[in-house]
């Protein structure tokens, strides 16, 4: 995702030294060519036995992405929530005729939805902050605040989310003088879409130089792996990734029930938008104990594949203790997230020449590459999945040489999947370097149109060529995992089916698409969301498919994606979201 993240401590990767025997190891040959989402046809596992109560749900159309059996009028599934049968309905009723039955009419089913980027906590922290996603003008998100503040506990800090200069009168970054005037006294902190930057007011800064050195904040020092930004020597307000740690140790931790109800918050934006599944990156331990117990409690409606943040404990955890996965099948952690770059947005990503737009900038690298490599090895050593954030070409650049060196290591697992978070802009000559490495990209189709008004402005024609190129990986046969990043881009997977087939805004701009070459089928980007997102998390066993064996994880909506015009893939309604065989979200009549 694009969530900022700091410079590797060097203690947390020596804990993972010697720790590979307590991970789980593949089983295919080394020499096997690299896994596609074609290899998904393979015999499911058999159904557990003991199957007690079977339900058979008839509809419409069921898109199973089963390339045996790709569309079916039923499925039938037992009391654990595994899948037993798919077929016609005659079939099946004819086969379990004693079974609990659910029409769902007209209706479209579809392989429940898998986000492949997100971050859980962050949208549930996001939904209890002041919304300043699409604000116009400095002018709007001060009236947002106040009205936010209107309501807020008069001691607290004043929290927000989702400002992006690039929408405003001249796209410059704001200044704390911006907020003072409505705020003098009380600290306000206002993180950017991307979340690579932060917006003070004077009284957080204040705060700030009290929590910290306060020469910090003046004169021409910056903080590895970030950037203040400087007026004549002085913090102007805005920081960005690294340096927002000076701002952010100063603001008092959430309360566990603050930290509770984000979850909770958050889980239910998610399956209320069509989502079974989340691949949540970079997940802290006290983030993923707290999951646990809402696990351990049936709290969890979907599935949550934690990617240990690699920047905090979560990382030492899994290599001391090994992958882990949650009895009840809803939690598991087996990979960690690192970072490279920061975001295109806030001019943080890294670049193999200077930004278009201003000269002399080349991004940031918000981990140094020796500790990043250093990372990477032990991850590999530990049988842990790794995850990168990279978004610039040069950030993009310096991932892919270290995973070649780390996958041609003798303890590299033979199938790892490993994965690069973004793969936004990518030199020409290193998109074929993501197949021969066989490495999942995974892309989110809604950054490409949000981005889209000003990326052209900051890459300049030439790079665009490696921007945003879904269709240039698909091509090449490289696993296109797809998802959102919420909340820097909303939680509804919708939006990306939309975005990946259209390259256009709700409106229809530009006509035809953006950088059309790089549109996806509607089969495709549904396939992106569900066969590649379960594969990508080597989950492919379990979910991403209707078929014999995997669990009941599904959608129903009212028309079918892959049938109605391309333009009102945003507007499909979602009528319900089952997990295990149970509805966890219905629509109201």
């Amino acid at each position: 995702m694009r969530l900022r993240a700091h410079v590797l401590p060097f203690a947390l990767l020596l804990a993972c030294a010697g720790a590979g025997a307590h991970a789980a190891q593949d089983t295919a040959p080394a020499s096997t060519p690299a896994a596609t989402p074609a290899d998904f046809d393979d015999t499911p596992p058999a159904p557990p036995p003991g199957a007690d109560q079977v339900t058979v749900l008839t509809a419409a159309r069921i898109h199973t992405e089963d390339l045996a059996q790709p569309q079916v009028t039923a499925i039938a599934w037992d009391g654990q929530g595994r899948i037993v049968a798919t077929g016609t309905a005659s079939e099946l009723r004819k086969r379990y005729p004693k079974a609990r039955r659910i029409d769902a009419g007209k209706a479209t089913v579809v392989p429940g939805l898998i986000d492949a980027h997100a971050h859980v906590m962050e949208l549930g922290y996001a939904l209890l902050r002041a919304d300043l996603s699409g604000a116009a003008s400095k002018e709007e998100v001060i009236q947002r605040l106040r009205e936010f503040a209107a309501t807020a506990p008069a001691d607290t800090w004043i929290q927000g989310w989702g400002w992006d200069q690039n929408r405003w009168p001249g796209q410059q970054f704001p200044t704390a003088a911006d907020l003072d005037a409505a705020f003098p006294d009380r600290p306000v902190w206002l993180v950017r879409i991307d979340g690579h930057a932060g917006w003070g007011n004077s009284a957080a800064l204040r705060a700030a130089e009290a929590a910290a050195d306060a020469r910090a904040l003046s004169g021409d020092w910056q903080p590895d792996g970030g950037r203040i930004v400087r007026e004549g020597g002085q913090a102007s307000g805005v920081f960005i990734d690294a340096a927002m740690r000076l701002v952010e140790k100063a603001i008092p931790a959430p309360t566990e029930a603050y930290r509770e109800l984000a979850l909770q918050r958050a889980l239910e934006a998610a399956v209320r938008n069509g989502l079974t599944g989340v691949h949540d990156m970079g997940v802290s331990r006290e983030d993923l104990a707290l999951m646990r117990r809402f696990a351990d409690a049936g709290r969890l409606p979907l599935r949550i594949d934690a990617y240990a943040d690699g920047n905090r404990d979560a990382l030492a955890d899994l290599c001391a203790h090994g992958r882990y996965r949650h009895p009840g099948g809803r939690l598991q952690m087996e990979g960690v997230k690192l970072y490279i770059d920061g975001a295109l947005g806030s001019r943080g990503a890294a670049l193999l020449a200077d930004y278009s737009d201003d000269p002399g900038n080349r991004g940031l690298l918000v981990t140094d590459p020796a500790a990043y490599a250093i990372a990477v090895y032990k991850a590999r050593d530990c049988g842990v999945q790794v995850a990168s954030h990279a978004i610039g070409d040069r950030g993009n650049r310096l991932v892919l040489d270290t995973y070649a060196q780390a996958l041609a290591g003798s303890t590299a697992q033979p199938d790892s999947r490993w994965r690069v978070e973004h793969a936004q802009v990518v030199a020409a000559e290193d998109i074929p370097r993501f197949a021969q490495l066989r490495l999942v990209a995974s892309m989110q189709p809604t950054h490409a149109t949000s981005d889209m008004p000003w990326a052209g402005d900051r890459l300049g024609p030439a790079r665009l060529e490696g921007a945003y190129a879904w269709r240039r990986f698909l091509d090449l046969g490289v696993p296109l995992a797809l998802g959102s990043d919420f909340p820097v881009e909303q939680v509804d997977p919708r939006l990306g089916l939309f975005a990946a087939v259209n390259r256009t805004d709700r409106d229809g701009h530009p006509p035809g698409g953006w950088l059309p070459g790089q549109k996806l089928t509607a089969a495709e980007a549904l396939r992106g969301f569900t066969a590649t997102a379960a594969w990508a998390g080597h989950d492919e066993g379990e979910v991403g498919r209707l078929a014999p064996g995997l669990r009941a994880d599904f959608v129903v909506l009212d028309r079918d994606p892959l049938a109605i015009p391309a333009a009102e893939l945003a507007d499909l309604k979602i009528q319900a979201t089952w997990v295990d065989g149970q509805p966890v979200y219905e629509a109201k009549p």
